[in-house]
């Protein structure tokens, strides 16, 4: 397996509600579904740098609910959940997504369309994240999500990678 990558996911806006992120990981699709959907793994990868995942709660089924919950190096608590609208292993997933820390956090939520892909033993991602407007779209982008998100996938791949 070829040695893994760092910060080589790509943000694009497509849209005014959108957010499209692509990234190539150096291990095979069913590893990264794995790594990506189990609630013992995602605890390893999904904090990154930036603290401890605390709880991961994973119900893999159209209707079932996630949720993510991390201890900052601040000392404060970031969690995010979801219901899932489609599974597809190892291909596609859809879910909603919503930020605990804001009112409301069901009335901001995203809906993310994940897609991975295979060619060669490495894996193509590309998730579409559809918000409800220009304004929510941009909170996130403004909230310094590409940061965490770049460690987070780094991480996901060094985690994918070392599963084979």
């Amino acid at each position: 397996m070829a040695p893994t990558t760092s910060g080589t996911a790509r943000v694009a806006l497509p849209a005014d509600n959108q957010i499209l992120i692509t990234r190539e990981f150096q291990a095979p699709r069913h590893l990264v579904w794995r790594a990506y959907t189990t609630p013992e793994l995602v605890k390893r990868w999904w904090g990154g740098q930036r603290g401890t995942v605390t709880s991961a709660e994973i119900d893999l089924q159209v209707g079932g609910r996630w949720r993510f919950v991390m201890t900052a190096h601040g000392g404060f608590e970031v969690a995010f959940h979801g219901e899932y609208r489609e599974v597809s292993e190892p291909g596609r997933l859809v879910s909603t997504e919503a930020y605990e820390g804001i009112p409301d956090p069901d009335g901001h939520a995203s809906l993310n369309t994940l897609t991975f892909t295979e060619t060669d033993g490495r894996t193509w991602m590309e998730m579409l994240c559809e918000y409800r407007s220009r304004t929510d779209r941009d909170a996130v982008i403004d909230s310094g999500m590409e940061g965490g998100m770049q460690e987070s996938m780094d991480a996901l791949e060094q985690l994918a990678a070392s599963l084979s």
